[in-house]
């Protein structure tokens, strides 16, 4: 359960220093997009008050509170399944990712009222028109990993 608490405290702070040095440091929120290494990798302000790809957005208070319980629902639920579980190391691994994710999206709904992304990354002559950040990487490979990864328990 240590794995999963420092793992998810890890993801948490670096999400929310990267919002803080690129939304805040950059000043993308004025900026709205700085070419960093184009078109691989670029910064791109966008606010999603909904879920991914801008799913459920809505301009109202009640689809925010909505999101945040899920997204405290989802965390304590993994947080429960590890105690009882005690995955092995890679699950508590991914389960730290998820949660570390979860938690950096609910700071900035709680602060700003939508989730800071600002990664955008197009490859190919595809124009990606999305951003997202790091707390949804970490979301993804976290969820990711605990569907891929076999749930042994720890032996003892």
């Amino acid at each position: 359960m240590r794995l999963t608490l420092i793992t998810a405290l890890i993801t948490l702070v670096v999400d929310q220093l990267t919002k803080l040095l690129v939304v805040h440091g950059l000043n993308l929120r004025a900026r709205g997009e700085i070419d960093v290494f184009p078109p691989y990798l670029n910064f791109r302000m966008a606010w999603n008050e909904g879920i991914n790809f801008g799913l459920l957005s809505r301009q109202d208070d009640l689809m925010k509170w909505i999101l945040v319980a899920i997204a405290l629902a989802i965390s304590a639920a993994v947080l429960w399944w590890v105690h009882r579980e005690r995955p092995r190391t890679a699950g508590m691994i991914a389960a730290g990712l998820l949660v570390g994710g979860a938690i950096g999206n609910v700071i900035d709904r709680l602060v700003y009222g939508a989730v800071a992304d600002f990664l955008n990354m197009s490859c190919c002559r595809i124009e990606n028109p999305y951003a997202f950040n790091v707390a949804d990487i970490a979301i993804f490979l976290g969820a990711a990993a605990l569907v891929l990864i076999p749930a042994d328990k720890k032996a003892g």
